[in-house]
């Protein structure tokens, strides 16, 4: 039980969150970046929860313990999803609505249709449901020693442009940054369009029992669609897309009242 919420003070207050664990080096680099902006208080999962989208723990009860404290800056690990890291820091911990909801840096793309299955944006539409501005991050290398130091740009510019202006009610942003020496800059863009196929590699266990690994491919269905994540990021620059936790079509289709004879 937290009895002493905490309160913005005279900067900025920053939740941050991830979804490969409070341990991953890419939210320590992450609260790095942040806290030259404001106070920042990290509420992360324990462990890696990768791929779990916009999950909520509902069958277990929900543990959280603090990990560090010190001026302007804390961390505190849970044993939920992203998601319920970003609603146990609304609920329980905060007494001020945060200013600035983070996630990542992600190891790994969020780039396409894998927004979908993130765990990290996952964190990013719950903020933004709360109508707070909300940007998730994801450098496009898996290595656990990734150098997260090409992000810090990007993560200090868009982050301090949202203290300060805010964003548009309804959008967060999914930013991802390619693993890369040299920075070519940021591009507004939009998700390419794709599926994951060959999705699961089948193994034999030493019992000589069948089973399957979750693996793929991003079968890209626009290659050369230069509007898109995936082509901006081949050509060295940080994709930026706007996204929106309302998946529902912005204007109704017609075939679709035809389709259904109304």
């Amino acid at each position: 039980m937290y009895k002493e919420k905490i309160t913005r003070g005279s900067r900025p207050l920053i939740l941050v969150t991830n979804d490969d664990g409070i341990n991953a080096r890419g939210i320590k680099t992450l609260a790095e970046f942040l806290m030259p902006l404001g106070d920042v208080v990290v509420v992360a999962p324990d462990g890696a929860r990768s791929g779990q989208s916009a999950a909520i723990t509902v069958k277990e009860p929900l543990r959280m313990a603090m990990v560090e404290n010190r001026e302007g800056y804390k961390a505190l690990k849970t044993t939920g999803t992203p998601v319920d890291c970003v609603k146990l820091a609304l609920n329980v911990l905060f007494a001020d609505r945060p200013d600035l909801v983070v996630s990542g840096i992600n190891h790994g793309s969020n780039s396409g249709v894998s927004v979908m299955y993130s765990g990290t944006m996952g964190a990013v539409f719950e903020g933004v449901v709360n109508g707070i501005p909300s940007i998730g991050f994801s450098l496009c290398s898996f290595d656990a020693d990734a150098d997260f130091s090409i992000c810090s740009e990007v993560v200090e510019t868009l982050c301090s442009r949202a203290l300060k202006n805010g964003m548009p009610e309804g959008m967060g942003l999914n930013v991802n940054i390619p693993s890369t020496k040299h920075l070519a800059g940021m591009k507004v863009c939009r998700a390419a369009r794709g599926r994951w196929t060959a999705e699961y590699d089948s193994r034999i266990d030493p019992m000589g029992r069948p089973y399957y690994w979750l693996t793929g491919y991003f079968d890209n269905a626009e290659p050369d669609a230069p509007d898109t994540d995936e082509y901006v990021m081949a050509h060295n620059y940080a994709s930026v897309v706007p996204v929106t936790p309302d998946r529902s079509l912005s204007e109704i289709d017609p075939r679709v009242v035809e389709w259904m004879a109304l």
